[in-house]
């Protein structure tokens, strides 16, 4: 008899079914004990009254892993609709070891240290779980969004000779008695590839040795990459982000309806047209002075409620940053040099994404090292591919883990990575 999910029961009334799972939750009555199976799909609650199947079920403890096969029934008051009854169980494993917390509570009540200590168990919560499968979701509506439009996905190294923000947060190893790093990013290879293929993304883990223990923070984490070729200027890349992020929340509706509902969420719209504001107005609406060269949390939450206030919307473009304080690859305001053609996109008072136009010119990239006394070698297999002629491009990166923090209300970014690695993690 082929195993079935909990999801597919309702189609199987008066049949009998084998279904397969963890014992989420056993509640022992005086005559009926029920035994509640999680599997992938959900939970299934299967009724005993037979005195030896309940003794089995007595002693198989919460997380065992069982195989039930059994008469499905419909029962309104049951998870989704039916149950089953006359069961057989039989463990498909020993008996488990109780996790440190209850997992068939709604709410795990573990502090976060104690869940990512257990990862491998919390995770199954069904809140935690939910969160994942929202971060699948988004993932599979990036590649969607992107695949029709023409964009081809790419793979770059993760070990690199150079660092790509000018030695900031970089792991360095040895690689065979040569210096290495591992990437803070593929920005350096997506536009190369833009010669290549005029239209490019990738989904990979990025790397920062970030010293800060924040919830916002990691030193590892899966960015959503993309670059595409023959831009006017950044809003070109803007308009480019903003139909991804529609794929990708469409693709979160449609692929985890379930989830969402788990965690009761509101998806939020993307506009039509994201509202934008120059970095110089940013600071006025924020209440930051003149002179700031970047903005602070604080600044951003501000300009969250901002948005929200006056237009409606979760998301706002923040353009212009100062070239100071953007990577020397940014194309800088024809109209106003001291700022870029970058931006921020902001998801809910946070920095999501990062982007702009890019320089595309040989000669610009040797003088904006210079200017930044940066040496050429470092970057000499980078740099020396636009002699050979790029168009003018630019791109963007989404952090995976931040977009489903925020798209979640999860106040730390660890609620939503499966095993986050920071500061003071590294297992498991």
């Amino acid at each position: 008899m082929q195993r079935i999910l909990s999801s597919q029961l309702t189609h199987h009334v008066g049949a009998t079914v084998r279904i397969a799972g963890w014992v989420h939750r056993r509640r022992l009555l005086k005559s009926v004990a029920f035994l509640i199976v999680r599997d992938a799909a959900g939970l299934a609650q299967v009724v005993v009254t037979d005195p030896a199947v309940r003794a089995a079920v007595e002693s198989l403890p919460e997380e065992t892993v069982v195989e039930v096969t059994g008469t499905v029934v419909a029962n309104a008051t049951a998870p989704a609709g039916v149950e089953l009854v006359e069961p057989t169980v039989r463990p498909l494993g020993p008996p488990a070891v109780p996790p440190p917390f209850d997992l068939y509570r709604p709410a795990l009540t573990a502090t976060l240290p104690t869940q990512l200590d257990h990862a491998p168990t919390a995770l199954r919560h069904p809140t935690r779980s939910a969160a994942l499968r929202i971060s699948a979701a988004a993932v599979a509506g990036f590649r969607a969004s992107l695949d029709a439009r023409g964009f081809v996905e790419v793979h770059t190294p993760k070990v690199v000779a150079s660092s790509t923000e000018s030695g900031a947060n970089v792991f360095a190893l040895d690689w065979f008695g040569r210096p290495a790093y591992l990437a803070q990013s593929p920005q350096f290879y997506k536009q190369l590839m833009v010669g290549v293929f005029e239209r490019v993304y990738e989904v990979g883990p990025v790397f920062r040795a970030e010293p800060h223990d924040t919830v916002r923070h990691l030193a590892q984490y899966t960015s959503l990459d993309v670059e595409l070729g023959f831009v006017a200027d950044h809003r070109d890349v803007m308009a480019a982000l903003r139909k991804t992020l529609a794929g990708m929340l469409a693709e979160v509706a449609a692929r985890a309806g379930v989830a969402v509902a788990t965690l009761g969420l509101t998806l939020p719209e993307v506009p039509a047209e994201i509202p934008a504001v120059h970095f110089t107005e940013a600071l006025k609406i924020a209440g930051a002075p003149a002179d700031e060269p970047d903005l602070a949390p604080a600044h951003e939450r501000a300009l969250g409620e901002w948005a929200l206030r006056e237009h409606g919307s979760d998301f706002l473009f923040v353009t212009g940053y100062p070239m100071a304080k953007r990577p020397f690859y940014t194309h800088p305001d024809p109209a106003r040099p001291a700022h870029s053609n970058g931006f921020d996109l902001l998801f809910r008072g946070m920095e999501l994404v990062t982007g702009g136009q890019r320089l595309h010119r040989y000669e610009d990239y040797l003088a904006a090292l210079a200017a930044r006394g940066e040496p050429v070698e470092p970057y000499a297999g980078y740099v020396d591919a636009f002699r050979h002629g790029m168009p003018p491009h630019g791109g963007f990166a989404i952090g995976l883990e931040r977009f489903v923090a925020r798209l979640t209300g999860a106040a730390n970014v660890r609620e939503v990575t499966a095993f986050p690695r920071d500061l003071h993690r590294l297992t498991p």
